[in-house]
């Protein structure tokens, strides 16, 4: 058994890039990203009912807030001792604020989910519940979701978050719950019911945070004021403006939505429009070594590459726009320091996956409904 253990996982870890020599070693002192790590994680994995899947989710227990939340950036499969238990325990009595950040806690009640699956016991089956309970909870009358939940009056954490995809994944998991996913067998119908009322609020709140340009709908900010739904800044280097990744989720997320209304078709068209427009064609990032011997890349002309979008385009221009940390913007990567310019996702291809996903989905519509057909996304305007 524990070699079928050790093989599965180092298929895992592998795929996560650390050699499985490195994780048979030291996996459980090795800090690898946790919520990337754990969607990962093959069902094999816990339908063997490894004692391993157990441990790491007494460790999501023992780190779960009074809120029912977690915080973020903690690497859960960690080896503790007795002390670093205590430290734990003793520690959660100073936060109150859990957070959709980075993954957390979405991701640790899908984990605790599939442990009560296998195992039966309660306790993963209550602590999912309150993980549940509390994305309910943390939900704006607007249908937004802060970063952190409760939250503190001031700082951008208030404002409504699609950064690093936090109200997308709470959304796939309320989802995954009203759809009678055979994961979440054991949530009661009243939940379901909760959760479908707040999964449509959700909804609501993108379609009116869709950010309007010179008149025509286009995508969405990373974070949206929590009352009147505006772009706003996040960090320093986190300015107001057009996001083109976090926004390819929320398309994604629209376009898996059974008889979309007239408005839900309508934001789709018009954000793949931008999508469409907003590519960046002819360049391609080139990595290297610069003169300290740090990897560090630039952007240089290539003809035969994907389509790129940046992560941040201006409202009023539509230009791509980069920032350090002194919050000064500028329009050239190159512009901006080594550590902000590796150390942030300025440039990605998500959009690639939004276009043809599109095509896909624009076609099923017509054949079902017989609607869409005037519309030119290319052009981003309805013809009739």
């Amino acid at each position: 058994m524990k070699k079928i253990i050790f093989s599965l996982l180092c298929t895992l870890f592998i795929t996560a890039g650390t050699s499985a020599q490195e994780f048979r070693n030291d996996y459980r002192q090795k800090r690898i990203n946790w919520t990337r790590t754990a969607t990962r994680i093959p069902d094999s994995f816990f339908f063997h009912q490894c004692d391993e899947a157990v441990r790491i989710a007494d460790n999501l227990l023992m780190y779960q807030l009074n809120s029912g939340a977690w915080s973020k950036n903690i690497y859960f499969p960690a080896e503790m001792d007795d002390e670093t238990r205590q430290k734990v325990i003793d520690n959660k009595k100073y936060v109150e604020n859990g957070t959709i950040d980075n993954g957390a806690t979405t991701t640790e009640i899908i984990f605790l989910s599939k442990v009560y699956n296998v195992t039966r016991d309660k306790k993963y089956k209550k602590a999912a519940l309150r993980g549940i309970e509390y994305l309910l909870d943390a939900q704006y009358d607007n249908g937004g979701w802060p970063q952190f939940y409760p939250y503190t009056p001031n700082g951008y954490t208030r404002h409504i978050t699609y950064n690093d995809n936090a109200m997308t994944n709470v959304l796939k998991v309320l989802r995954d719950i009203y759809q009678c996913n055979p994961l979440y067998w054991y949530v009661s119908q009243s939940i379901r019911e909760r959760a479908k009322a707040a999964f449509d609020k959700g909804i609501e709140c993108i379609l009116a945070t869709q950010v309007v340009q010179n008149g025509r709908p286009t995508v969405w900010c990373a974070q949206h004021h929590y009352e009147t739904l505006q772009p706003v800044k996040a960090r320093a280097y986190e300015l107001p403006s057009l996001s083109g990744m976090e926004s390819d989720n929320i398309v994604l997320l629209l376009m898996d939505i059974p008889n979309p209304s007239p408005e839900i078709i309508a934001a789709i068209d018009n954000a793949v429009a931008w999508f469409e427009k907003s590519k960046i064609e002819g360049i391609r990032m080139e990595f290297y070594r610069n003169d300290e011997g740090k990897r560090d890349y630039r952007i240089v002309e290539s003809q035969d590459s994907r389509p790129l979008w940046a992560r941040f385009y201006e409202l009023d221009t539509n230009r791509p726009i980069f920032c350090d940390r002194d919050g000064i913007r500028k329009y050239d990567i190159s512009e901006i320091g080594h550590e902000r310019r590796t150390g942030y996702s300025w440039y990605n291809g998500d959009g690639t996956m939004v276009l043809e996903r599109y095509r896909a989905w624009k076609r099923a519509l017509r054949a079902e409904k017989g609607i869409g057909e005037d519309f030119d996304h290319r052009r981003g305007f309805d013809r009739r």
